[in-house]
């Protein structure tokens, strides 16, 4: 029994002797890694593990992948820009971090042309026709959903930002241009008490 004892000592000196190392950078020897370390398969790589022999799968049909914008069924006319109005809502609520982000986008990509306070006056405004202000009759009275669609399809002279500006940073921007319209709106009723 002693011997045995002995032996299992020697053994388990003996082994830990053998995995010790003198290099600090080293990481050390990995008893059952668990399959941290899986060969994985490359995406346009034969698979014999799916039925139809390929890695790279197509979604499920009808699925929308986490993080993704949802689909936008929408074409790029006055009529669809109108339906669009009544069916798309702006999903992110009225807060200051919201306004933070939409301000940040407008002045990056709306205020070149539209000018700083919505006014339809941006700095290249001179070599281009002049978009609307804000406080147009037509845009003051515009739907979400309907900024929302010019924004990502355009319309007229204005071009599409669907590549420029996330489906996200649109609903904030626009939450910005109403803020712009707000104030533009208190100013005259403002001067006019005085």
């Amino acid at each position: 029994m002693r011997g045995i004892r002995f032996f299992a000592l020697l053994l388990l000196l003996g082994v830990s002797a053998w995995a010790y190392h003198h290099n600090p950078d080293s990481p050390g020897y990995e008893f059952l890694p668990d399959m941290a370390r899986s060969v994985p398969y490359d995406a346009f790589a034969p698979n014999p593990v799916t039925r139809d022999g390929l890695t790279y799968q197509l979604p499920v049909a009808g699925t929308i992948a986490r993080g993704a914008a949802l689909p936008f069924h929408y074409a790029a006319n006055t009529q669809e820009a109108e339906r669009a109005g009544r069916e798309l809502r702006n999903p992110y609520p009225h807060s200051r971090e919201v306004l933070a982000r939409g301000h940040a986008v407008f002045v990056t990509f709306c205020a070149p042309c539209h000018g700083p306070m919505g006014a339809g006056d941006g700095p290249i405004i001179p070599k281009f026709p002049n978009p609307p202000s804000y406080t147009s009759t037509r845009l003051l009275t515009m739907a979400d959903g309907q900024m929302f669609h010019t924004i990502t399809l355009g319309t007229s002279i204005m071009p599409s930002y669907a590549v420029q500006i996330a489906p996200e940073d649109r609903w904030k921007v626009i939450h910005w241009i109403r803020e712009l319209q707000s104030n533009a709106l208190q100013r005259p009723m403002e001067v006019a008490r005085k």
